[in-house]
């Protein structure tokens, strides 16, 4: 019964801690600036379900490309931004975890063992200090020998701050919410490295449909200098339309290796992507798959689910809030409790005899009476960090929505330009025969073969940079609305 005490004011504390509100703010998401709809989408338009957590699947083969596909699989296993933003979310969970453990009790295990000793000129007892603070006598010296003294000593120590105010579940609860924006971080930098991948890969493709142009070019003006040498040496015309033809060729060459050196520089690109270093990768030409996916059907509201970077900020808000929390516990008392039972004794074989037991328990209590204001000013600190943080969400919201609406708006112009392109290079490619084949008879001079050629040339790369365009443009909208939409990660999208 001589324990009662203490067992009964743990017990009270411990409903006392348990029952204790958490100063500071509750959360509540604050509203962001979202419009109904898209303003650039055309039609057929229906809300979309995913939640920022869910896988966004593998949305790079909605392009059926398989190259791409296998280049996609290495960035998530090699990319090094990727490797670095999943330590990133391990080290947020791992201080989670360490918050956590405040909640709960600390436990000690101390043991000990001394041997002490008094000469023959010493006088007086040996005093050493026993547990709970009390002292114990274990010797007395003499002046006629040496006294000397075993000591031996276990005991169980425990400490506890009970979280009365909140404020460790404040921490918890902010350390959460970086967990949580650490993750988002995670899918940004994955679904960043997977569209730039993207990008690049079309780039490359788009680069050697260039370079198979240009080397046709050549070869197409290489008979056109041909044709103007014959023309030439049978007196019909000038030398100029040989130096006109010389020039074409030497441009269309020039062409060719600046396309070359362009498709060198989106190889390397993918290298450091995928995580292999430039010099030991290539990636060989092969044909260009140029699909373009259709637009998914998504509403605005969405994107506060979908994509990760205003996952994130949302977070990141919800921390600072937690942050208040944290600093209005400071007005509060510091409550600790301590214990400690174990065992003294000068024989090993009987330390542990209940006759050389020791106990003690305890509580402190702590305020600061005066700090001058040094409370109140991290409290509106906090206050002002949470403000930011709340600005700093709806601009990433603003953002996301500009970026929704500049895609779906390039999305929408490029296919109708993509059509004028194909019109145009089919019209200068039948003008240029017509025009060549008057030069053949005579009928004109090298100046319209030349303008000709050079107007077909212009729309046949026209017509491989828009193709090229709309494929970029598909990676960027799947990035700005959060990642790809399938009926594996968008069930509803499929009906």
């Amino acid at each position: 019964m001589k324990h009662t005490p203490f067992r009964l004011s743990v017990a009270l504390l411990t409903s006392v801690a348990l029952a204790g509100c958490a100063v500071g703010p509750n959360y509540v998401r604050p509203s962001a600036p979202i419009s109904p709809t898209f303003k650039e989408a055309q039609g057929g338009w229906s809300p979309a379900a995913p939640a920022d957590t869910l896988d966004r699947g593998d949305w790079w083969t909605l392009f059926g490309d398989p190259i791409l596909s296998g280049l996609e699989a290495k960035v998530q296993v090699n990319n090094q931004n990727v490797i670095a933003a999943e330590a990133a979310y391990r080290e947020a969970r791992a201080i989670v975890s360490a918050d956590r453990a405040q909640l709960f009790p600390t436990l000690d295990l101390d043991a000990s063992g001394t041997e002490s000793g008094a000469g023959a000129g010493s006088r007086g007892s040996v005093i050493t200090t026993g547990a709970g603070g009390g002292t114990v006598v274990t010797g007395t010296g003499t002046g006629g020998g040496t006294t000397r003294t075993t000591q031996y000593r276990a005991s169980l120590d425990a400490a506890w701050t009970p979280d009365v105010w909140g404020r460790i579940r404040r921490t918890v609860e902010g350390a959460k919410s970086l967990a949580q924006a650490s993750a988002a971080d995670l899918a940004a930098a994955r679904l960043s490295a997977q569209g730039e991948l993207a990008t690049d890969y079309f780039g490359l493709r788009s680069a050697d449909a260039q370079v198979a142009l240009d080397q046709a070019t050549v070869i197409a003006y290489q008979r056109s200098l041909q044709i103007a040498t014959n023309q030439y040496n049978a007196g019909i015309v000038a030398k100029s339309d040989v130096y006109e033809a010389q020039t074409q060729i030497a441009n269309a060459q020039s062409d060719l290796e600046g396309m070359q050196q362009q498709r060198a520089n989106f190889e390397h690109a993918i290298a450091v992507l995928v995580g292999v270093a430039p010099g030991s990768f290539t990636l060989a030409p092969a044909p260009w798959v140029e699909t373009v996916p259709p637009i998914p059907p998504v509403v605005p509201s969405t994107l506060l689910q979908r994509r990760p970077d205003i996952a994130g900020a949302e977070r990141r808000v919800q921390n600072a809030n937690a942050q208040i929390g944290v600093q209005t516990a400071a007005y509060f008392p510091d409550l600790s409790l301590s214990g400690s039972y174990g065992f003294a004794s000068s024989e090993l074989g009987h330390l542990f005899s209940s006759a050389n037991n020791l106990w003690s328990y305890g509580g402190a209590i702590a305020e600061t009476i005066f700090d001058a204001g040094a409370r109140r000013a991290q409290v509106r600190a906090a206050k002002a960090t949470h403000d930011q943080t709340v600005a700093q969400y709806r601009e990433t919201v603003l953002e996301a929505l500009q970026d929704v609406e500049d895609q779906l708006a390039a999305t929408r112009i490029l296919a109708r330009q993509a059509d004028y392109r194909r019109q145009a290079s089919t019209a200068a490619d039948a003008a240029e025969k017509i025009v060549l084949n008057q030069y053949q008879s005579g009928q004109i001079v090298y100046t319209s073969v030349v303008t000709a050629q050079t107007a077909a040339y212009s729309a046949r790369i026209a017509l491989v940079q828009t193709a090229a365009q709309r494929q970029t443009t598909a990676v960027a909208l799947i990035q700005a609305l959060g990642g790809g939409w399938n009926a594996k990660t968008d069930p509803k999208v499929a009906h």
